[in-house]
């Protein structure tokens, strides 16, 4: 359904088949806790406050008062489910009433085991009472574990493949992929180590696409899915190059497949309107006719959703074209806030801390692709890829890209005369965005927010 013939997907092909394909998806931060807070709570990592990793060292939460929606569909009668991967906090902000996660268990078992899953998702639908429901199954497939378990391989494919020392999942039928057959996309190097890279993550994404189904029958055999709104996404980019940690193109493009038995109009349509991720929770609010909250976090500021539900669109085609992007760390030791905007066909970021290496996190690092980019950099050997290390490294403050005649973002053009007018627009647009969800990034790098003087953004005289 994204173009790609080499890799089977059946069960998402047939999903995509009874709902609406969204072309122009794209998550307000590269970043896994900061994606899936965003997600859960229709509000951008610099409003939420998970602007990092929660786990371990690095330790990131949700604000306190921050209203989540499980919290949101709990207090309305809903009954709330989670299976597989959490990766938020603290848990007042994202209550469950079922919950199977890395909290309570092992996240391959309960985010890559698809028989696990799929006896999970049962039990929560027998758990049911007559309340309506709202299950968040999260796949920990097709996320690298060559960190964090490299016993199993880059992407975890030998796990539960039925090798000796890997486990059987009894309902997974493992699919290997030839690296010479696999569809290398601009931004990744075109190198033997990057081509098996791909070859194991397509084969954990079939785990998936198999998982999915799994899902699906149980909604089927639970007498459900023909009035249950079943959502497809994923929370950032890849992790390869220009991907996850990043707001170019690759790190912020999602999947995004919207399924609704009442919605059959626009089914097996495509959809060019720009949507977020921020849209899911005003979404699944509408879906139950619950109001969108209206709060303050902190003083006096009324924290308001910026998402639109996107069920008008499975009815009609919007005009919407426009997106944001925020992005502040990654792991605790990776500051390097970025802000976004896609307007039409043109991309604008501004880095903030533009005179600083760009960093690299653990999981990415350790991948046969960046440690074969990084020994073909050192040994003055060709890469096979779009961009070198040095321009990877160290970016200009602000990066203004026309994707129609750009597509692989090549070709900054803010500082071209030619475009002065449309930087200062879109420079505008992202800046109201800021304000409006209470970015404390907004008078960043040359000023100080100063919220009791005027202008509230205060000059540093720091000559950037």
């Amino acid at each position: 359904m994204y173009n790609n013939s080499a890799i089977a997907t059946p069960h998402l092909d047939a999903l995509a088949r009874r709902g609406l394909i969204f072309r122009n998806a794209f998550t307000s931060v590269s970043s896994c806790s900061p994606s899936r807070a965003s997600l859960l709570t229709g509000l951008p990592q610099h409003q939420q406050g998970m602007y990092g990793l929660h786990q371990d060292v690095h330790h990131f939460n949700s604000f306190d008062k921050v209203r989540s929606l499980p919290l949101l569909l709990r207090q309305a009668g809903i009954h709330t489910g989670i299976i597989g991967k959490k990766h938020v906090g603290p848990e007042a902000v994202y209550p469950f009433d079922f919950a199977y996660t890395e909290e309570n268990g092992s996240v391959l078992q309960v985010g890559r085991n698809i028989t696990r899953m799929k006896l999970l998702v049962r039990r929560f639908l027998k758990s049911q009472d007559h309340r309506p429901f709202f299950l968040y199954v999260a796949f920990h497939d097709p996320h690298r574990c060559g960190h964090s378990q490299p016993q199993y391989g880059a992407f975890c494919e030998k796990f539960g493949n039925g090798e000796s020392g890997m486990g059987h999942i009894p309902d997974w039928t493992p699919e290997t992929y030839d690296p010479q057959d696999v569809q290398v996309p601009y931004f990744i190097p075109d190198t033997p180590a990057a081509r098996a890279d791909l070859a194991a993550q397509y084969t954990t994404i079939g785990r998936m696409d198999q998982g999915i189904g799994l899902v699906l029958q149980e909604l089927q055999g639970a007498g459900v899915l023909n009035d249950t709104l079943v959502i497809f996404t994923s929370d950032n980019g890849v992790p390869f190059p220009s991907g996850r940690t990043n707001l170019y193109w690759p790190g912020t493009a999602e999947p995004l497949l919207v399924s609704s038995p009442e919605h059959p109009r626009r089914w097996g349509q495509v959809s060019e309107a720009y949507v977020s991720l921020l849209d899911l929770t005003p979404t699944i609010l509408d879906w139950f006719s619950i109001p969108y909250p209206s709060y303050t976090i902190f003083g006096s500021k009324t924290v308001q959703l910026t998402g639109r539900s996107l069920l008008p669109v499975l009815e009609s085609e919007p005009p919407w074209t426009t997106v944001f992007g925020s992005q502040s760390l990654h792991e605790v030791t990776m500051s390097y806030p970025m802000r976004s905007v896609y307007h039409q066909n043109f991309h604008l970021v501004h880095n903030l801390n533009f005179k600083m290496p760009f960093p690299i996190d653990q999981d990415f690092y350790v991948s046969p692709t960046f440690q074969d980019l990084l020994n073909r950099t050192r040994a003055g050997q060709p890469t096979g890829w779009y961009k070198d290390l040095h321009h990877y490294y160290y970016r200009e403050r602000w990066e203004l890209y026309d994707r129609g005649q750009d597509p692989h973002e090549t070709q900054n053009l803010a500082a071209d005369p030619r475009y002065a007018q449309l930087l200062e627009v879109l420079k505008t647009q992202l800046a109201k965005w800021q304000w409006e969800t209470h970015d404390p990034w907004v008078c960043a790098p040359d000023g100080v927010l100063e919220e009791k003087l005027s202008p509230q953004c205060q000059p540093l005289h720091n000559e950037l």
